[in-house]
């Protein structure tokens, strides 16, 4: 197989179908996946939920114009994304700084008392809490809806999606990127790298500079709540120091140590210990022990130095688009960056802000 088309896309996460989805009316479009189905890796194993205020300035604003999107999505589903939750932050003496960082310049964000947030997520123990406030306006994303809509929406429009094709050769010649897989070999004068942790691998082979990405663990378990509790209604709970998170999850609670270690880019699994030292932090906040835990998993999130995404055309490699590192915002920034990359490769006129749109440029880490 050799394939031509306007946009070749490398990564079928929910970066890689976002962007498909939005180039495809305007133009040919091809994504090669190296596994063998769509959002294999980080956003298959995402906690799935919008936050608002998660994030520095730059993502908070990316979330805000993903947010309309996500509540109608039009093209990509017919009903909306996201479902009530709730995220509530915690802060014990020692986290207080903390609190009133993450609260500053927060949009929604309701503060109250030990009493009041016990009474939101009854396990909680009152005498720990110093300060919480909560954000009732955060929502579940359904993440596999997202995902398989963008890729509906791209095939609808003539997208070929090709699974189990890592890239193997990369070059540019004449203008024109060249991607040999054991699929066959693929072209196109535009680039995308969306390869998630992958992406400054992608960058290497391709001979453009990379930009200093850094995958980082982050593990969860699914333990049972105590007999006989309701938890469904129950907004996510964290630490305002980011050393734990709980969430609801078909009835029964997920908890992550909320952990960020560099690591390689692989098919993620937990570090026992890691998990065992986050759930001793979340038992030390609750009333119930955990004795058992039904699974785990973990999952990759990759930052570049300023924890801030990369959207954008390299300034060292012509037709070579960055869209990466963006860290634990992926699926809740889809919908903003998604439109970005097409803009931003069409040479159109963005609904966002300048500034952000500067702050995402690849051009910044060179």
């Amino acid at each position: 197989m050799n394939e031509t088309s306007d946009f070749l896309i490398l990564g079928g996460g929910i970066a890689g179908a976002g962007a498909a989805a939005r180039l495809a009316p305007d133009a040919s479009v091809t994504v090669l996946e190296m596994e063998d189905a769509l959002g294999r890796h980080s956003t298959g194993r995402s906690a799935a939920i919008f936050i608002r205020n998660y994030g520095n300035r730059t993502l908070r604003a990316l979330n805000a114009a993903s947010e309309p999107v996500l509540k109608n999505p039009e093209g990509i589903s017919d009903f909306s994304l996201l479902s009530p939750r709730g995220e509530m932050l915690i802060a014990t003496e020692d986290e207080l700084a903390h609190f009133h960082d993450y609260l500053e310049g927060a949009d929604g964000m309701e503060v109250l008392t030990a009493e009041e947030a016990v009474a939101l997520f009854p396990l909680l123990r009152k005498e720990g809490i110093a300060a919480a406030a909560i954000e009732r306006d955060a929502q579940d994303i359904d993440v596999d809806r997202l995902l398989q809509g963008f890729a509906r929406h791209a095939k609808r429009h003539g997208t070929n999606i090709v699974t189990e094709a890592p890239a193997q050769r990369i070059e540019r010649a004449g203008g024109v990127w060249r991607v040999d897989t054991p699929r066959g070999t693929f072209e196109a004068p535009v680039l995308i790298n969306a390869a998630g942790a992958w992406a400054d691998q992608v960058a290497e082979m391709a001979g453009a500079g990379t930009v200093g990405l850094v995958p980082m663990r982050r593990s969860a378990a699914i333990v049972p709540p105590p007999d006989g509790v309701d938890v469904t209604k129950w907004p996510l709970v964290a630490s305002a120091s980011e050393s734990w998170y709980v969430k609801p999850d078909a009835g029964k609670l997920m908890v992550s140590p909320a952990d960020e270690d560099p690591v390689d880019p692989h098919d993620a699994w937990p570090d026992d210990m890691v998990l065992a030292e986050g759930l001793y932090r979340f038992e030390q906040a609750v009333t119930m022990p955990v004795t058992r835990v039904e699974r785990n998993w973990a999952g990759l999130r990759s930052f570049v130095s300023d924890r801030t995404p990369v959207v954008g055309f390299a300034p060292d490699a012509e037709g070579f688009f960055w869209l990466a590192g963006q860290g634990g915002y992926g699926v809740q920034t889809a919908p903003a960056l998604s439109q970005l990359a097409a803009d931003l490769c069409f040479e159109r006129s963005s609904e966002l802000q300048d500034d952000v749109i500067n702050s995402l440029n690849p051009a910044r880490l060179f």
